[in-house]
């Protein structure tokens, strides 16, 4: 006999629970199996039979073992007297479950632990030092009681538990004792594992345990402090948990990073993962039986893994983050232009901007007709349509997703105050976002529109209306986009300086600055214009100052050459 003994919870996946109760037999290591309560009986017997040539294995008195209560305590206590009693040679128990597998040879294991005969492997840690409980209950999963289910019956597990709270009741730990809390698969002396069975106060330990939440974790790890020579705090089972306390599973493409585990034995392998099975419960797979086991060496792929899950890749949303607000690490995947005004204000700026840019120039994605993509497109990137009734239904996941699809490609697009308001904030929150805007500039195609004048009033009232909203969300402390306002009288003084600006920022690399500013549109009588307006009751005051008669000062000598900025 090796002086190794296995106790094994078995409740699933029963072919390959017999592969390794064989494997570990075939070492010398006597194993004693519990089969969960809630197993047919013919599929019990049925692995009874399958194992009845094996000698060395034993099969305990069945408990209902459902997570967070004490039937998988109480079984492992089975297990644990069945091995002591009908094993003396027994020098170490290794808790294991059907769907652990060992990862190297079992010689090494039982020659690592005779290295060290008085040494407890099991991990072991007060609350206050354990960062990995999920929930929402550390100290008081002891100080509480717990006689509901948490996953049969949810609902009357939360109301008990707020009752305590409200009537702040505590329960005072049995002689005195400091919970500890760990992994739920150890490795025991005889010794330890003795002491702990054959405690005189078992009782009072049994009884306030049995209404902790999850004893399997705290148990076994409290007790073993009172009465442990020596305790390794860590567990010789490679044992991961993701963000959300669920255990990862292996699967077969996991095989290379199980080895370079050097971890003695494996939990959660998948049933299925024959060629996992094939590797490691064969006798050619051999190792330096002098490495330690270094379950660290992965912990940086887990790491990133749960980084990857929980935050993803800036503005990519994904379903294991799309429904918590915050967690979208960005929202968006990258940098952007809104420009407000400018099209109203100059002829044919699309086409001029994007060649003056190389960035893809959209016209008002957010028009209540249609979606405006560069070209006049019906679909663009992705399969997104211009259908404004599509767009509407998630506007941010319309923008998102343009900025994702196209990524590599800066996109810019129009935007005014006859656009929908609904991604207003989004814009002003979103880092990526480069919003510049020509207040007022929405009144040049009322001005050169020819529809009746207390029409137009009304118009403009709603649209500046519209404006100083928009305005105001972008001035807002929680603005983060880099945002430049210009009202419509100071920028046309001098367009030239403001759009090298707006192109410096957006970062297109030329050697040569602006030589030709895009052209516009024909502004004169506008200030007699905007007058009417003040005439009929109505303070068009986003424009800035225009002269009644005449042009602005940019304007006063209009010329067909270029401007020439030196």
């Amino acid at each position: 006999m090796s002086g190794v003994g296995v106790i094994m919870l078995v409740h699933t996946a029963f072919g390959r629970a017999e592969q390794i109760v064989r494997h570990w037999n075939a070492a010398g290591c006597p194993v004693v199996i519990h089969i969960d309560k809630v197993v047919e009986k013919s599929t019990y017997n049925s692995f009874r039979t399958a194992l009845a040539d094996l000698n060395n294995v034993s099969f305990t008195k069945r408990h209902r073992c459902e997570w967070g209560t004490w039937g998988i305590v109480a079984a492992t206590q089975e297990a644990s007297e069945m091995m002591l009693s009908e094993y003396s040679d027994v020098r170490h128990v290794y808790l294991s479950s059907g769907s652990c597998l060992p990862l190297r040879p079992v010689e090494e294991l039982v020659d690592y632990l005779a290295d060290r005969p008085n040494t407890d492997f099991i991990e072991s840690a007060t609350t206050a030092d354990v960062p990995w409980t999920v929930g929402g209950l550390d100290a008081e999963r002891f100080t509480l009681r717990f006689p509901f289910s948490w996953k049969r019956n949810r609902k009357m597990f939360d109301k008990y538990v707020a009752l305590q709270r409200l009537l702040r009741l505590k329960r005072k730990m049995p002689n005195g004792i400091i919970p500890h809390m760990g992994s739920q698969w150890w490795c025991l002396t005889r010794q330890t594992l003795s002491a702990i069975l054959e405690d005189p106060d078992r009782n009072q330990y049994d009884t306030f345990f049995k209404q902790v939440w999850i004893p399997d974790e705290s148990y076994f790890q409290t007790l073993a402090r009172q009465r442990s020579q020596q305790i390794e705090s860590r567990s010789l089972t490679l044992s991961k948990f993701d963000f959300q306390g669920k255990p990862h599973i292996f699967y077969d493409d996991h095989l290379q990073l199980l080895r370079r585990s050097d971890c003695f034995v494996a939990r959660k392998i998948w049933p299925h993962a024959s060629r996992l099975y094939e590797v490691f419960l064969s006798k050619s797979e051999t190792q330096n039986s002098r490495t330690e086991p270094n379950p660290g060496k992965i912990d940086r792929i887990f790491a990133k893994a749960v980084d990857r899950r929980t935050r993803g890749r800036p503005g990519l949303y994904m379903h294991s983050r799309f429904p918590n607000d915050g967690w979208e690490n960005g929202t968006t995947s990258g940098q952007y232009s809104v420009l407000q005004g400018f099209s109203d204000l100059f002829e044919d700026f699309e086409p001029w901007f994007a060649k003056a840019t190389g960035t893809r120039v959209h016209g008002h994605l957010f028009a209540p007709d249609r979606v405006h993509y560069s070209g006049e497109q019906t679909v663009i990137n992705g399969a997104l349509s211009n259908s404004a009734e599509i767009r509407d239904y998630n506007p941010t996941a319309f923008l998102t997703s343009l900025i994702w699809n196209t990524r590599g490609e800066r996109q810019c697009f129009q935007h005014g105050p006859a656009d929908s308001d609904k991604m207003n904030w989004f814009f002003s929150r979103d880092p990526n976002a480069q919003i510049s805007v020509i207040s007022g500039a929405w009144a040049v195609p009322l001005f050169r529109s020819n529809k009746n004048f207390s029409e137009l009033r009304a118009q403009a009232a709603e649209m500046q209306k519209l404006e100083s909203e928009f305005l105001d969300v972008l001035r807002s402390p929680y603005s983060k986009a880099r945002i430049r306002i210009w009202t419509m009288a100071d920028f046309i003084e001098n367009p030239m300086e403001h759009m090298q600006t707006i192109i410096d920022e957006i970062g297109f690399k030329s050697l040569r600055r602006l030589t030709e500013a895009p052209k516009m549109n024909d502004l004169t009588g506008f200030g007699q214009f905007l007058q009417n307006l003040k005439n009929q009751g109505m303070h068009p005051y986003l424009m800035g100052d225009f002269p009644v008669v005449g042009n602005p000062v940019g304007l006063q000598k209009p010329s067909s050459k270029p401007y020439l900025v030196r």
